[in-house]
């Protein structure tokens, strides 16, 4: 090498440890085939404020760096143990952002002015521009933010200027008296950030109040079923056990039948400003006290006054007296009325009548020329057998193991095995699917459902069914017609006859009696044209697995019969017509 390339060498010493040109451009053209790297995205997290690089928190932070040095990067951070409810962490959060946009903001014009504040040269006098001019002191600053319930308090400190003094546990203490914050503090946190490295710029949880409990509504507890399934259930050879569906729920008397659990009281909170927050005592409930009830010496119970069945009106619980006949209805008993409900284990024999305003329950069979009214439901265990005069009313459903030759007014559902040759009326729904499940003869009007196995015979027997409209009023109507006719008729005869006193007063009892079968026709007719729409008559639909020829289905004018065999028999009316499918 010569001397001149030496000099050279020396006056590029600064450079020696750069590459050579050749080298540096072949590490250029390296980097610029690799593919930047992507930047990574952590899922923000939603208890945590997001500080954009503007924000001026970030602003004060620098600020501090630049005359502290290394310092923690700010976190703020609603919820560090993760422990408050998401909503309520959610807009705690939103009141948290502006809130603290506002009081850095504030922070900052502090700061900014009290290093604008310099003395000014006096008249006369040059200002000497070496001099150092300090600014004005400004101290650490405690900022605290209240929840709005005011039961959460959190603290965020603000560092002080160059001149300032810094956080003590002294002048956390006198900021938080000034706030009034002095329930639930936190004095170990107190403690530390005294001379915690990372207590600038960084919220903390500093107290925690204690939030209000109301106290519980008092409840009611039954021991006694408020309503009683009304479902009968077939076993796996598709019989129904008529004489297990008991719907009579028989007590002793002082027999609970239902437990008021007291409310409680509630227990108030308070805030973290040692101020107390309300709570609502829970609200009393009645015990249901009904017919045959009373409640008990300590005011807790209801009990039963008398044995017999307890039932739930829908506002109380009342015991009705039951009527146990250990044999049959016959000459031994009688007719029988009776106010609540009826056990019978035996039959019900030819020409007596069992009333009562329960239900009814019979063991054995329902026989010709018999009338039964039931106020509730109606149970015969092993069926009705009829000749056509035979009587069957229920205000709710009837379960029955056969229907033969008797009339049956139901204002809810029917169901049995087999019914055949019967006039039904039915509100509800008629259901004769388990056992045999067949329609055979008769007519059968359901407001809603027809459902069976079988309707009709082979040998094309008529079967009527006819569904919607309101079976059970046209039923009375058609009884309160027959019985004013009657009426008629014997007034007729009673004209005839020669005029006495026992005349005149039978025919001034006859005339209050034509006078109530005329107001309760008048009634029912009434009723009938006000659900006189298109809507009612064509409601209801047969279901059916077999639907024989000979069965005439009707909706209120529109009937169709059937000329064939139809297999998974659906019927319904759509538009105005009568569908077979």
């Amino acid at each position: 090498m010569s001397l001149k390339d030496k000099l050279a060498s020396l006056l590029r010493g600064s450079k020696a440890n750069e590459p050579a040109p050749e080298v540096q451009g072949t590490v250029q053209a390296q980097a610029a085939q690799e593919p930047p790297s992507a930047p990574s995205f952590a899922a923000a997290d939603p208890t945590v404020v997001q500080l954009s690089s503007d924000h001026p928190l970030q602003q004060l932070y620098q600020m501090r760096r630049k005359e502290a040095g290394s310092l923690p990067a700010p976190r703020v951070c609603i919820d560090e143990d993760g422990v408050l409810p998401e909503d309520f962490v959610r807009q705690e959060k939103a009141r948290l952002e502006t809130a603290l946009r506002r009081m850095c903001s504030t922070r900052l014009k502090v700061l900014r002015g009290s290093s604008n504040n310099k003395p000014k040269p006096k008249k006369g006098e040059e200002a000497d521009a070496k001099a150092e001019v300090k600014p004005d002191a400004v101290d650490a600053l405690p900022w605290f933010f209240l929840s709005n319930d005011k039961i959460y308090a959190w603290v965020l400190v603000f560092p002080p200027n160059s001149e300032g003094k810094e956080l003590s546990r002294e002048l956390l203490l006198r900021a938080m008296d000034e706030a009034g914050i002095s329930f639930g503090v936190d004095y170990r946190l107190i403690d530390r950030l005294s001379h915690d490295d990372s207590r600038y710029f960084n919220l903390f949880l500093l107290a925690k109040g204690k939030p209000a409990f109301d106290g519980r509504n008092g409840n009611i507890v039954d021991y006694v079923p408020r309503v009683i399934e009304r479902v009968l259930q077939t076993d796996e050879y598709d019989q129904v056990d008529y004489a297990a569906l008991n719907l009579i729920h028989n007590v002793e008397e002082g027999q609970e039948l239902c437990r008021v659990i007291r409310p409680t009281e509630g227990e108030p909170g308070r805030t973290v400003l040692d101020q107390e927050i309300p709570a609502k005592s829970g609200k009393d409930v009645p015990l249901p006290k009904g017919r045959n009830t009373e409640i008990s010496e300590d005011g807790d119970a209801l009990i039963a006054s008398i044995a017999g069945h307890v039932e739930f009106t829908g506002r109380s619980f009342q015991v009705k007296p039951v009527l146990d006949i250990s044999g049959d209805v016959d000459f031994s008993t009688g007719n029988i009325k009776f106010l609540g409900d009826v056990n019978i284990q035996g039959d019900v024999l030819t020409g007596f009548t069992v009333r009562a305003m329960g239900s009814i329950w019979v063991g054995g069979v329902v026989e010709a020329g018999s009338t039964v009214e039931a106020g509730g439901d109606l149970t015969v265990v092993k069926g009705i057998l009829g000749d056509g005069t035979t009587s069957i009313r229920s205000h709710r459903c009837v379960f029955s193991k056969y229907v033969e030759n008797a009339t049956i007014c139901a204002r809810e559902n029917l169901q049995t095995d087999a019914i055949i040759n019967g006039s039904i009326y039915c509100d509800g729904q008629v259901v004769v699917r388990s056992g045999r499940g067949s329609i055979i003869g008769g007519r059968i009007w359901a407001a809603q459902k027809v459902t069976a196995t079988s309707v009709g015979a082979k040998s094309e027997c008529r079967t009527s069914i006819a569904l919607g409209g309101l079976p059970c009023t046209n039923f009375e109507l058609e009884l309160a017609k027959r019985e004013l006719k009657d009426l008629e008729i014997e007034k007729e005869k009673l004209e005839c006859m020669l005029d006495s006193p026992v005349k005149t007063s039978i025919l001034a009892k006859l005339g209050m009696k034509l006078s109530a079968a005329e107001l309760k026709v008048e009634q029912l007719e009434e009723d009938l044209r006000g659900s006189d729409e298109p809507g009612k008559k064509n409601e209801g639909r047969l279901e059916c697995s077999t639907a024989h020829p000979g069965t005439e289905i009707s909706f209120g004018e529109e009937t169709v019969r059937l000329r064939q065999e139809n297999q998974q028999c659906i019927v319904k009316m759509v538009n105005g017509e009568i569908v077979v499918m």
